[in-house]
């Protein structure tokens, strides 16, 4: 639990230094067109940089640094399903200025635009498990 802790406090702290957490600097950076602040690329360029090689690495383990077993995706299939997700995920991070993780650090710091937005992130994820129930996914 502390690990865990320690590491969502050292998340969010990153995501304030950057920047993330900024829905206005979030949406200037989304802002091809218009007054477009580039600045959050390099930011994206080191979460993936950091990212290929966490998992580059945890594909060589059996099990998690504090010994749980190691679970990574095992479905690498570009479906209709993903393309949806990732085009719904899409508009609702232009829209808001906010993915979830920032969206959680605003809701930490009492921003109401984020308390909204983790609202209905929540509800998003209950209708989503909802229709995979029917589903009988």
């Amino acid at each position: 639990m502390i690990i865990s802790f320690l590491a969502g406090l050292i998340f969010g702290i990153g995501l304030i230094i950057s920047g993330m957490a900024n829905p206005a600097k979030v949406l200037a950076f989304l802002d091809l067109a218009g007054n477009w602040d580039p600045s959050l690329i390099f930011v994206m360029a080191g979460a993936v940089g950091v990212g290929f090689f966490a998992f580059l690495w945890a594909r060589s383990r059996k099990t998690t640094l504090l010994g749980g077993a190691m679970k990574l995706p095992v479905v690498t299939r570009i479906d209709r399903r993903l393309i949806i997700g990732a085009v719904m995920f899409g508009i609702g991070w232009g829209l808001a200025g906010f993915c979830p993780g920032p969206a959680l650090v605003g809701l930490g710091m009492g921003v109401p635009k984020a308390i909204l937005f983790v609202l209905a992130m929540l509800a998003g994820m209950g209708l989503y498990e909802l229709f995979e129930r029917r589903r009988g996914g």
